[in-house]
């Protein structure tokens, strides 16, 4: 499908969108583990990576490896254009208004403590009140926790109801004078469960209360559309989305990130400095000092390009296909329950099996080559909130097939007879 020696992707229309060929582009797809087919349903933790989005970053190593934007020589240019080139990739995926709003982190964490470290020392006072959701993956709980702490502020929580959906209604009484930041995950790593978070920022707006949204989970099922959703920030990883590990990216509006001190010290963040005083760089470089991950931001890009031209909405109705059929499978087997019922709700499947504990799931089903993910996926409040120590989670991507769910559900048929 994909001719890695041009600069762009081929375009997959929605009539001729074909799994198989997909399949084909990954080339860890191919592998066996216990001399089985690898059936890899841990896309949730991080997703396979196309021959597009390797070759691209071979490509900077062995073509154009330098440091960006203070070089004069060729090969610093060219890797300073390619770099950037990727920002401008993300901006137009996102819907962002210019690229000076997309901000290169190493991740979701790093975006996330970026805002609680920058925006929320700045802004948070001792009394005032952070909201997020008992969703929330730890990476964003512990941040806000330890602003909390060091302000002398509150941390309130949006609850949620048997279904694994946020109580709107509760919601709406945590709002008061003393809300001063709400940060809430948009799709759920654990339960699959889409937040409405459309609704929840409009709410927010009404009394000049800032919303960051924990897009991990969301760029790679959902069309993003900051200027349509009208958050303040939106954070995501790059290894979520077919791109490579220890990169991500920070939206902000252009108005709050001006606002906010630097996150970091360093080279390329800075305009002038002297022993006395330092002034910083523009947006977006006053937030990423020193050498960046410039492959792995040309890798993101790359993906973010491979994603396109499949078409996200293609996507969207792949997978929505896939956890339909799943959800039928797996309800069928005996003695396993479902976490997470949400009515609108991304290609996650989060289950329990009776009196066999997860970790032995997991490790059996990898003897039939099945990697799932088992435990309490960073978000052990919700655990707790569901009266369990962990859970056992198939998630789905492009690449999936029923064909693999069937391998799966065999699986735990298998699992079942083994424990009797």
């Amino acid at each position: 499908m994909i001719n890695t020696e041009t600069e762009t992707a081929v375009t997959v229309s929605k009539k001729y969108f074909d799994v198989n060929k997909i399949r084909e582009d990954f080339p860890i797809l191919r592998k066996k583990v216990h001399n089985k087919n690898l059936v890899y349903l841990d896309n949730a933790a991080t997703t396979q990576k196309p021959e597009f989005v390797i070759n691209k970053i071979n490509e900077y190593y062995t073509t154009m490896n330098s440091n960006i934007h203070r070089g004069v020589h060729a090969l610093s240019q060219t890797a300073t254009e390619a770099y950037e080139r990727a920002r401008i990739q993300i901006k137009q995926f996102i819907n962002a208004l210019g690229k000076n709003q997309i901000i290169f982190t190493r991740g979701t964490t790093e975006a996330i403590n970026l805002v609680a470290s920058s925006y929320g020392r700045a802004n948070i006072k001792e009394g005032d009140e952070i909201i997020i959701s008992h969703m929330e993956h730890h990476s964003n709980i512990v941040p806000w926790q330890l602003l909390c702490k060091e302000k002398n502020a509150k941390l309130r929580i949006i609850p949620i109801n048997d279904n694994g959906e946020l109580i709107f209604k509760e919601f709406e009484k945590l709002v008061n004078e003393k809300t001063k930041f709400i940060s809430v995950v948009y799709v759920s790593n654990s339960l699959g469960t889409i937040n409405p978070v459309k609704r929840i920022i409009n709410y927010a707006h009404q009394f000049n209360i800032p919303v960051l949204l924990d897009g991990a989970q969301a760029v790679n099922h959902l069309k993003v559309d900051v200027q349509d959703l009208d958050c303040d920030f939106l954070a995501f990883s790059g290894h979520k989305i077919y791109g490579p590990t220890g990169i991500g990216a920070l939206y902000g509006k252009v108005e709050l990130l001006d606002a906010m001190p630097p996150y970091m010290g360093g080279g390329d963040m800075i305009s002038k400095v002297t022993f006395e005083e330092t002034t910083y760089n523009e947006l977006p470089h006053k937030f990423e000092a020193g050498t960046p991950d410039i492959a792995g931001a040309i890798g993101l890009g790359a993906a973010i390009e491979y994603v396109s031209n499949i078409g996200i909405e293609n996507i969207i109705e792949h997978e929505t296909s896939l956890l339909e059929y799943s959800t039928k499978q797996v309800s069928e087997i005996p003695g396993l329950k479902i976490i997470g019922d949400a009515k609108e709700k991304a290609g996650v499947l989060s289950f329990v099996l009776e009196n066999i504990h997860p970790h032995d799931i997991g490790t059996l089903l990898d003897f039939e080559g099945v990697a799932i993910r088992t435990g309490h996926h960073c978000t052990q409040p919700l655990m707790q909130r569901f009266n369990i120590p962990a859970t056992s989670r198939a998630s789905f991507a492009m690449y999936n097939t029923k064909e693999e769910i069937d391998v799966l559900v065999n699986g735990l048929k298998k699992t079942i007879k083994v424990f009797g």
